[in-house]
């Protein structure tokens, strides 16, 4: 551990850190080495001689094993403001700031674009690299650049919107660059112009001139009536990703299963509901010892207290392989697993 520690720092590290303070699913395993960096200056002047493992908030990564690899965090969380014409703003966020926090703020502002992105949870440099989105939006929407410190450049790198290769909870920072470097700050531009994003169930009861401030409180609301809070239970949110298949597949599907969901794309390819297929093979409610899917909604897998990583995975194989026998879908992980090396498990 020798090689990450420069004196005169202002970073924290830490050594042999409980995992579950670094994990909303909260496993119980060890972190050998936490680094929590506060600014660009610190980054500049670490020594990376092992790639470690970056982290957010925990929010959607799951530790199975004890980790060895050691993990840096950005923790900046510094904010400016630039108005790009009367009626449109660009926001420079660190990393390290709280979304849900941010999402609060540019509403109190009456700045329109990540409303719909109520009460998700992690840190803003996590979420370029799921593209995360909810109720119609996604982050690629109003993302103007990514800002992202390379390892072996020992620099930073701005990645406009097309560079960040944004996809359907993908980028290239969980491609391309995994591993490479750290997010260090994001672009967004927001509008004050009112542009609601309505048509998802949840939110379409809403009328079309409701508030920002109407339409984030039905957006917590409703979250609020599906999801559990990973503060009073353990959870990393949706656990599988939506899958996407073609319109032919969905159509066959449709005919064997009338009341399938599905939401067209706009290359013409549908995405299913993950929730319904999982709900349909009865793992609502569902639990193996202290690991189940949520009462309310079978796509959030929840620890209730005392969860192990072998019921975690033996869970996961289970809803894979049903849902996988019966409609020839597979159900990809949304969610982060990390074996002791901090690769990805499944």
């Amino acid at each position: 551990m020798a090689p990450y520690i420069v004196s005169g720092l202002t970073m924290h590290i830490l050594h042999d850190q409980p995992a579950e303070l670094y994990s909303t699913f909260r496993l119980k395993t060890r972190l050998a080495t936490v680094i929590e960096v506060i600014n660009l200056a610190d980054l500049q002047q670490l020594d990376i001689s092992s790639v470690p493992l970056v982290l957010g908030e925990g929010s959607n990564t799951i530790f199975l094993e004890q980790q060895n690899r050691p993990i840096i965090r950005f923790i900046g969380t510094t904010i400016t403001e630039k108005w790009l014409d009367k009626d449109h703003c660009l926001l420079h966020v660190e990393a390290g700031h709280n979304w849900h926090q941010l999402v609060a703020a540019t509403v109190a502002k009456q700045l329109w674009g990540i409303e719909n992105l109520a009460l998700i949870p992690g840190s803003v440099g996590a979420a370029p690299v799921q593209n995360i989105g909810a109720y119609g939006v996604e982050l690629a929407d109003v993302c103007a650049y990514v800002d992202f410190f390379n390892w072996k450049t020992n620099s930073v790198k701005r990645f406009n919107t097309q560079a960040c290769k944004f996809g359907y909870r993908d980028s290239v920072f969980k491609n391309e660059l995994a591993g490479k470097g750290i997010i260090v700050a994001v672009g967004l531009t927001l509008s004050k112009i009112a542009k609601p994003v309505l048509s998802y169930q949840g939110l379409d009861t809403l009328a079309a001139t409701s508030s920002i401030t109407d339409i984030y409180n039905q957006v917590i609301v409703t979250r609020n009536s599906k999801l559990p809070d990973y503060r009073k239970l353990a959870n990393c949110g949706s656990f599988f990703k939506n899958p996407v298949i073609s319109n032919d597949t969905f159509q066959q599907l449709k005919i064997k299963y009338p009341a399938i969901p599905g939401f067209k794309q706009s290359d013409g390819k549908v995405k299913v509901a993950a929730a319904w297929l999982i709900d349909q093979q009865g793992f609502k409610g569902f639990s193996r010892n202290d690991i189940g899917c949520y009462e309310r909604q079978p796509l959030v897998i929840v620890n209730y207290g005392n969860g192990r990583a072998e019921d975690l995975l033996s869970l996961i194989g289970s809803i894979q392989n049903k849902v996988n026998l019966a409609y020839q879908i597979y159900l990809e992980p949304e969610v982060r697993l990390l074996d002791s090396h901090g690769q990805q498990y499944v």
